[in-house]
Order: structure tokens, then sequence, then C-alpha cells
């Protein structure tokens, strides 16, 4: 808007490895650029070959997952990072503080934990060395994201602001590290944060600690935490996460307030069918909701491929690569994005002309028409009261609206999937599945879809694990719309 950190793996990409000549490129200068990648479980990656991959033992993974599992941590990392100016002039981001700090590390472990611990300070501050000293800056909050091998991610908070003094100074930038997805959650844990770095750095350590120590709290629920401020005694501070936790990392007005809604569903139809989508704007918390909110739209499903909220000037030739991506880019970089062949751009700049800088043409007819036009109709009429309405609301009813787009076209999944004598396993029935499908260009439509990342993992989901807690939601949204076909097809008779 967020290891033991040896889980961020290493990746040196083959392309663009390196320019003409031979120099190096930015993928080789920064082992890193896998932060921003995943590759969906069981399946057969379509990204380019890998080369020197260096990744945790499953042990060292599962360990850390387990202890999230147990919601025994909040975070792994609290980091400041702040602006050291270099010999040559150019200001350099170093960590200046840690904590908690990791000992008894073997050598790899630590070798890993600075992998990550540049990756972090690389996404902190994006824009690169070209920074001077400033008397006003306005704070801002924002995310990333840090991929494992295994597709598991982490996400990271930052909140950027100008360090207590006098004179001018460059900002510095607090970040969190969470395999926690709740922007809102804690983006009211940086205000405590900062409240008790204008007192001391040492106030920091003890709020941190206690937040440490406590349980995440399940949906719906708080969790109170109990910490000393000099001169105000001791506060309680409560966090509470929205019932709804799959909505509580994104909100879906900032997509709303910067497109119409028949360019909303371009965007849509462009991400559900897997394609390179860049996001353009100059603000970095307004990348970071964009792209986090346009991933939210496709729930059931999942993005499988690259996803970086913000792209550093360093990885800026990661818009060259073939493979589909969500990809933030920052506008005083877009004169760097030279080939628009293949890529919707989405420009979200104040006093912007049109939305589109680039389009491949078809995209407003991607979605089967009826299915598109109910959609349009619903969100439109929620974009004529959202100023009336709370966060929370619209974005459940924005989700809702998306959820039943869903419904509409592969809800009948459950009925293709057939299970074994046991009940342990079982098969999805591609082709029954498809021909079932009514009226011929939603048939057209799905069939396309069907050859995405991301409905292939759905459905290998469902084979593996037939009644996975993750697909309740949906189940349950199904169920609401077979009984209201049923009641509407009694109505008639």
């Amino acid at each position: 808007m967020e290891s033991t950190v040896g889980g961020f793996c290493v990746v040196n990409n083959a392309i663009p490895g390196a320019d003409e000549g031979g120099r190096q490129g930015p993928f080789k200068r920064f082992s890193t650029m896998c932060s921003g990648m995943r590759i969906g479980k069981k399946e057969k990656p379509k990204q380019p070959e890998l080369a020197e991959t260096i990744c945790p033992t499953a042990e060292d993974n599962a360990s850390r997952q387990q202890r999230y599992a147990s919601g025994q941590y909040f975070f792994e990392y609290l980091v400041v990072v702040s602006l050291k100016k270099t010999k040559d002039g150019n200001y350099e981001p170093q960590i200046t503080y840690q904590f908690p700090k990791r000992d008894g590390m073997v050598k790899y472990q630590k070798e890993e934990e600075e992998k990550t611990l540049k990756a972090i300070t690389l996404f902190c501050f994006p824009e690169g060395v070209n920074w001077a000293p400033l008397t006003e800056y306005h704070s801002e909050t924002f995310s990333f994201v840090l991929t494992e091998i295994d597709g598991s991610r982490r996400n990271g908070y930052c909140r950027r602001l100008l360090p207590g003094g006098k004179g001018a100074r460059p900002p510095e930038a607090y970040c969190i590290i969470s395999s926690v997805a709740s922007f809102g959650l804690f983006s009211k844990i940086f205000d405590e944060v900062e409240k008790r770095r204008q007192i001391s750095m040492a106030m920091i350590y003890p709020f941190m600690q206690k937040l440490r120590e406590s349980p995440f709290p399940a949906p719906g629920n708080t969790v109170e935490i109990k910490s000393f401020i000099p001169d105000s005694g001791t506060e309680i501070i409560r966090l509470t996460r929205p019932l709804d936790s799959r909505l509580e990392h994104v909100n879906f007005a900032s997509l709303f307030n910067c497109l119409e809604v028949e360019d909303l569903l371009k965007v849509f139809a462009a991400a559900v069918l897997e394609r390179r989508i860049v996001f353009v704007a100059d603000e970095l918390s307004t990348l970071s909701q964009v792209i986090h909110a346009v991933a939210a739209l496709l729930y059931p499903f999942t993005w499988q491929h690259t996803l970086i909220p913000i792209v550093p000037e360093i990885l800026i030739d990661v818009v060259m690569a073939p493979t589909p991506y969500l990809l933030g880019v920052q506008k005083r970089l877009l004169d760097q994005v030279t080939d628009h062949t293949d890529l919707l751009m989405v420009d979200f700049c104040d006093g912007k002309k049109k939305p589109f800088i680039a389009e491949l043409g078809d995209e407003s007819s991607i979605l089967p028409p009826k299915l598109r036009n109910e959609l349009q109709a619903e969100l439109q009429a929620l974009k004529t009261r959202k100023d009336s309405m709370m966060v929370e609301e619209q974005n459940r009813i924005v989700s809702d609206a998306f959820l039943e787009f869903f419904v509409n076209i592969v809800g009948h999944y459950k009925s293709h999937v057939k299970r074994s004598r046991t009940g342990e396993t079982a098969v999805f029935e591609k082709r029954n599945f498809y021909k079932a499908i009514e009226p011929k260009a939603t048939r057209h439509f799905v069939k396309t879809f069907m050859q995405t990342q991301m409905f292939d993992l759905f459905i290998q989901e469902v084979e593996q694990h037939p009644d996975g807690p993750q697909l309740g939601i949906f189940d349950k949204k199904i169920l609401e719309y077979q009984e209201k076909k049923k009641r509407e097809k009694a109505k008639k008779h």
C-alpha cells in the first residue's frame, strides 16, 4: 500500500540478462529479481529458464509457515531504512535499525538474510540514488511483495517520512515484513511506531516486542497491546481485523476514483486472461493500492505470475519480459518503457487525458456480452452512491459483484468433479464442464479462461482437496445463486 529470511530465493533470470556488448543488465546486477515472481504450485512454469537458483530447505520454510499458522507472530521484521550520502554525492539506502536481530544463524542463512535486507532497501526506495535533502516531505504508505520459489508470498509494508530534526534532510522508511496481508492493520501499527520514533528510537523496541509476542487475531477479532509512553502513561492499542479477511488488504476506491466502469472492466478482462499489464502513477501508494485491488478482483482465483506493485528503477527492464505480469511503474520512468507491443498500460496519474497509454484493442470484447453488461450496470449503480458508503461496505459490494461473475461462468464446476471411492482424491472432467456452459459466447470465453494458470491451479486444489476451506466463500455464493435461480423459476410457473 508487505524468514527465517533464508526463505527468500535468489534467481538470476535469463532474460533480459545483459545489454549489447555483454554488459550486465539489471537482472544480473540485482539477483533478487524474483522478489516479485510467483510460480504456481505443482504447475509447469511458463517463465523463462532459471539458473543458479538458491533456496531454503523444506524444513526451514515449513517451520516459518508453521509459526505463522499458529498465530505466534504478527511480523518477521521491522527495519528502518535511511538514505546515506556516498562519496560520489549520491544517496544509498541502508538499514539503520532492525528488529528483531537474528543470532545463531548458519552461514547460508546469514547470506539469505543479507539478500533479503538488500531487497527491502531497494523496494523502500525504488527511485534509485537520485535524492536531495528536503525540508518538507509528504508521508506515504505503500506495500510490495516478496515471493518464495514455492510460490508463498510475504508482504512488505513501508511508510516513508521525513525524520525529526532541523534543516534539509533525506526521508527515511519504516518497513515491516509479514506473511499477513492486512494493509489497514499495519498502517495503524505504523502510526504507533511513528509516534514512538518522534520521542526516541528506543521507544520502538518494547512496543514491537509486545506486538511480536501477541497472537494474530482471527477475522473479526481484536488484540490489545499495552504500551508505556513517557508523559502519557500506559496506552492500550487495539488492533482489529475485518470480518471478511479476504478484503483486508484492498481498497477498491483506488480503482473507482481513477477509472470509469467501462475502463475498469477492460483491465479486469485483461487480468482474467493473464495478460501483461502495466499501471502508471506518480505516487507509490497509488501503484500498490491499484495492483492489489486488481488482483483481488480475481477471487476465487489467484494471480500466478509476476506481480511487482512498484518496480524499482534498476529493474525497469522487467517490462520487456514476454510472460504475464502486473507491474506498477512510476510516471517518471515511463520514457524507459519503449515497447508497447501486446501491452495494456493504465494511467492513474492526475490530469491524464485518457485512461490507457497502450492497449491491444480487443479488451472491451473479451468478456461475454450479457455478463459484461450486467456487471457494468451493477458497478455503475454502485459508483453513483459510493460517496455515501463506508469503505468496508464498498469493498464487499464490489467483491461480490465480480464473485457473481465467476459464479455465472464456472459455478457448476463441482458437478464435474468425480471423486474416488475413498473420497480422498478427485478428477475434474474438463470436457463435460465446458460443454455444459450456455450460451455460446460464455462457452467461448470460458474455453480461453480454462487455459490460464489461475484456473489450472484452482482445479488442482479442488482435485487434491475437494472440501478445501479456501473455496468456502465461493461455494457459499454458488449455493445462494442456485437458490435464487430456483425461486425465479418457481415464480414463472
